[in-house]
């Protein structure tokens, strides 16, 4: 027993489990628009337990399948696999674990999370392959990410609706956005391993401004949810501070000093996502 917590340990510090706080909290506020307030308790409780799943399994998913170039990567060479603390069958187990987790949760919500649970997975899987063919593999990524708020307002509603879709559009550019930023430390290590990203294709000059569009694009669809009548003074001034704190990350990132990266990824986007899902509770629930 004590060994497999051991292994767990090390494969949760690998795939970040921390960085939950990226797509949770999308979910949530998601999930609370849905429910036009608070969602029930259980809704709520199979929400997290099957973005946990989804998460850890998309997580491991990548992982795996990226493993020979990781140990290619100095950025990225001590991470699991690549340093030989897990073997690729105890990793294959923890996906496989992990992702029937996911489709448990579904099945606990309704029959259409259900019955999408393997569309789901099958999207945030693809991610992992897309910079082995596009330079636009960031996309992607947030695509994989806004399975989050669309798969939470099913989970509520048993139905896909035109708010959890503007939702995921903006989840996709400010992913793809700050994305871009992380990726310019691999040009070097993309090139010499011909895998494909803006920053790689376009250079960190242009790929910066590329990063920039993205999040004007996320602010717009994010003002774009105030269709729902739900949404009002507060969400717009949460908006506000979200398109300032956009434009402090940018700052953070410049073509020739790339030693902030991390904070701008890390730190503000952690803000961001939080920040909103607070400001939409609070208009769903008490405003």
């Amino acid at each position: 027993m004590e060994a497999v917590v051991s292994k767990l340990k090390i494969i949760f510090e690998d795939i970040k489990i921390q960085h939950t706080v990226f797509a949770l909290p999308f979910a949530l506020m998601s999930a609370f628009l849905a429910a036009e307030g608070l969602p029930e308790w259980e809704t709520l409780g199979w929400i997290l337990v099957a973005m946990l799943g989804a998460r850890s399994s998309a997580m491991a998913f990548n992982r795996i399948v990226d493993a020979t170039f990781d140990e290619k990567n100095p950025r990225t060479v001590h991470r699991a696999l690549p340093a030989g603390k897990i073997n690729r069958p105890q990793y294959m187990v923890f996906l496989i674990v992990s992702s029937a987790i996911f489709v448990g949760a579904a099945a606990m919500l309704n029959p259409l999370a259900l019955m999408l649970s393997p569309l789901a997975l099958a999207i945030v899987f693809f991610y992992s392959f897309t910079k082995r063919f596009t330079a636009y593999s960031h996309v992607f990524l947030g695509f994989a990410l806004s399975v989050a708020p669309v798969g939470a307002w099913v989970a509520v509603r048993e139905e896909i609706s035109l708010t959890s879709l503007i939702l995921g559009a903006a989840v996709v550019f400010w992913l793809a956005g700050f994305d871009i930023l992380y990726s310019c430390l691999d040009v070097e290590a993309d090139r010499k391993n011909r895998l494909h990203s803006i920053p790689q294709q376009f250079g960190v000059a242009r790929a910066l401004i590329i990063a920039w569009a993205a999040h004007a694009l996320m602010v717009l669809f994010l003002l774009g949810l105030l269709i729902d009548p739900q949404l009002g003074i507060t969400y717009i001034a949460g908006v506000v501070i979200v398109a300032g704190l956009l434009a402090y990350e940018h700052s953070l990132v410049k073509s020739d000093d790339m030693s902030k990266v991390n904070m701008a990824f890390f730190n503000v986007n952690g803000v961001i996502s939080i920040l909103l899902m607070a400001i939409v509770i609070v208009d769903c629930v008490w405003v």
